[in-house]
């Protein structure tokens, strides 16, 4: 049987309404890896975009609790650089193709105008049916070089969300 949509929202909504904190968000993530691994589910909502569209598509946002699960599909190559999603948190979830991902630590912390700079912690490769907790401020960046497919779940659109002002120590050294 099938794994919808509407499925995944109601699970996602009835996890998240019993527990908000990070063991439910890690029960979520096995919710989305079920997802991830039905081939209908990926036909339906992951579908190829045109050339210069926008990879990110809110395919449900829930209406109480403010959750979004969206559709990314990354036709090129791309890499992301150091970010959070500010008071948000979200969970990535690859259904096609691999993400290097990169966690960062803080070495000096921003205020203002002043960015909060950081430098490489961990990496490691999200690979089709992987699915990974990014915690509120949890720095993180990912490296895509084929044609991507993800789900993503977010706390809150983060279309709404003041993102922080971070930059790549090194990065900044090279300036």
């Amino acid at each position: 049987m099938a794994y919808t949509l509407t499925q995944l929202a109601a699970d996602i909504r009835e996890t998240l309404k019993a527990d908000s904190g990070p063991a439910a968000k890690e029960k979520v993530c096995g919710y989305v890896s079920k997802s991830l691994t039905d081939q209908a589910f990926i036909a339906a909502h992951l579908k190829d975009r045109a050339p210069g569209a926008h990879p990110r598509e809110v395919l449900y946002e829930d209406p109480e609790l403010g959750f979004c699960v969206c559709g990314h599909v990354y036709m090129m190559p791309a890499h992301g650089e150091p970010h959070d999603h500010g008071s948000s948190w979200a969970i990535y979830g690859l259904a096609e193709g691999d993400t290097e991902m990169t966690d960062w630590k803080v070495v000096r912390k921003g205020d203002g105008a002043t960015p909060t700079l950081v430098e490489p912690d961990k990496v490691y490769v999200l690979r089709p049916g992987d699915a990974h907790f990014y915690d509120v401020h949890v720095i993180h960046s990912p490296k895509r070089d084929t044609v991507t497919k993800l789900v993503r779940i977010e706390g809150s659109n983060l279309d709404h969300i003041k993102r922080s002002n971070i930059k790549a120590a090194a990065k900044v050294a090279a300036e």
